[in-house]
């Protein structure tokens, strides 16, 4: 029961890990005309979450089975976000998440921040979210859908930031999404990192002109 009081309180929009500073590149789609309503926010959802199926929860599922690979795993994501911007996005949330719940569970979680610090790694989020939820005793199933729903919450939270849907009509989105999350976890939490993908390439392409927008609220 005890790591379920812990899944609600990290899937708390209040939780201080920096989250609803990044849109996942919603910001740099609706500047760019690709998002206008909530027929093209469906489809930029849909996208994201099969981008973070195959493309962050084969590294956070490896972490979480084996915390000790966290160095190769940091490294694999590192050389798998190719682009500038997501891999800055990876290492600024996964460094706050990281430093955040070690403040928040110091027992559990400081060792596995100190180990980190000592490795010398980048912090990226996938991996460093799977070895955190795996010391604070959260099932890996546990874990893969609170990230998906993380990932989720945060889109659609910064698409009622920038004007794209209304707070009522974001979590009609969310609802309506869950029969995808229901896929995408099924198709991809069994997956090993050999498996990594980016199936919505146009994301990353958005993404990275995001330093380039004239006016940014987020920082990716």
């Amino acid at each position: 029961m005890g790591s379920t009081w812990r899944v609600l309180q990290l899937s708390d929009s209040g939780f201080p890990t920096g989250g609803f500073a990044h849109s996942g590149g919603l910001e740099a789609a609706v500047q760019l005309g690709e998002v206008r309503g909530p027929a093209e926010l469906r489809r930029f959802v849909r996208d994201l979450l099969w981008q973070t199926g195959q493309g962050a929860l084969p590294l956070l599922s490896a972490a979480h089975r084996e915390p000790s690979s966290l160095p190769a795993l940091d490294a694999r994501a590192e050389a798998f976000l190719s682009s500038h911007m997501a891999n800055r996005a990876s290492r600024t949330q996964g460094r706050a998440f990281l430093d955040t719940c070690a403040r928040i569970f110091p027992r559990p979680v400081t060792p596995v921040r100190e180990a980190a610090r000592a490795a010398g790694l980048r912090f990226h989020h996938a991996p460093a979210f799977g070895a955190v939820l795996h010391a604070l005793d959260v099932s890996r199933e546990d874990a893969q859908q609170l990230f998906l729903s993380l990932t989720l919450r945060g889109a659609l939270s910064a698409a009622v930031r920038l004007g794209i849907a209304g707070t009522h009509e974001s979590h009609q989105l969310q609802h309506q999404a869950t029969p995808l999350l229901d896929e995408v976890l099924a198709q991809c939490a069994g997956l090993g990192v050999e498996a990594l993908a980016q199936p919505s390439p146009l994301l990353d392409l958005f993404g990275a002109t995001h330093d380039r927008l004239y006016s940014r609220l987020f920082q990716s």
